[in-house]
């Protein structure tokens, strides 16, 4: 998410600033000394070179207003929330609800799955597409790693995941949503009831990262394969467009990868 911090409408015009305080000022007092005792004194008035209404008074009001936007606009991008909908919370079959617990439960060492004269070419170029998002190399590495091993071991695309991430958290380890949706893969905490164990954490990078590969593969299974239907399941809005087409058309603007052809 990106925003875009326009100084001079984030707060009200110097104008009507000035307006208004004209009418906020002390009594003006008349030049007999004979004043009445409910009168306030007249306030010191700032020199020519300083006041308000001079250039350089404007020119360190427009600074400070600037700060002070810069300053609150970086609050809400720290606090603000996941572009993340509410995923519904269903009734599991026992059978489910032990396949789905059983493929969260694997804690094998996350690694890349694949050819590595493929997929060390494919990290390289992930890396330096993320490099904005997570500015640290060995961070990047583990992150991209782990969304390679868990979506390959659900069966999924790794670009699809990525474009998902993207769209749900902006690599956002901390992101919460406003539906309390959580991590990298906005995963809702009832998940963790139903098909986890107490201790999963899901600001956890691999735990956060399984959780979203697992449910969006039960999705998947559920919708027999329509990508379009189990993403929309996924944010909670089985029916609606907006964010299969938003996710899909992020993993065919950003995400994108054509593995290179081995002899």
């Amino acid at each position: 998410m990106q925003s875009v911090i326009h100084c001079a409408h984030s707060f009200e015009p110097l104008s009507r600033v000035r307006e208004r305080g004209r009418g906020e000022g002390a009594a003006t007092l008349a030049p007999s000394s004979n004043y009445a005792l409910t009168q306030r004194p007249p306030s010191p008035q700032p020199s020519p070179a300083c006041g308000r209404g001079s250039p350089a008074g404007r020119r360190l009001i427009a600074r400070l207003r600037c700060t002070a936007a810069v300053f609150f606009a970086s609050l809400s991008l720290l606090n603000s929330p996941a572009d993340a909908g509410a995923q519904a919370e269903e009734k599991l079959s026992a059978s489910v609800q032990t396949a789905l617990a059983s493929a969260i439960a694997d804690r094998s060492a996350p690694k890349l799955i694949g050819d590595p004269r493929v997929m060390q070419p494919w990290l390289a170029e992930m890396s330096m597409r993320l490099a904005k998002r997570i500015p640290d190399p060995e961070q990047r590495t583990e992150f991209l790693i782990t969304v390679q091993y868990e979506a390959s071991r659900a069966g999924l695309d790794p670009q699809l995941m990525l474009a998902l991430i993207n769209h749900e958290s902006a690599f956002r380890k901390y992101a919460v949503s406003s539906a309390s949706a959580r991590g990298y893969t906005q995963v809702m905490p009832f998940w963790v009831k139903l098909i986890g164990t107490p201790e999963h954490n899901l600001f956890h990078l691999r735990t956060n990262i399984r959780y979203g590969c697992v449910i969006l593969r039960h999705y998947l299974d559920i919708e027999k394969g329509d990508v379009v239907r189990a993403l929309a399941r996924y944010n909670g809005s089985l029916g609606k467009f907006d964010y299969p087409n938003t996710v899909l058309g992020l993993q065919e603007s950003r995400w994108k990868w054509t593995p290179i052809k081995l002899p």
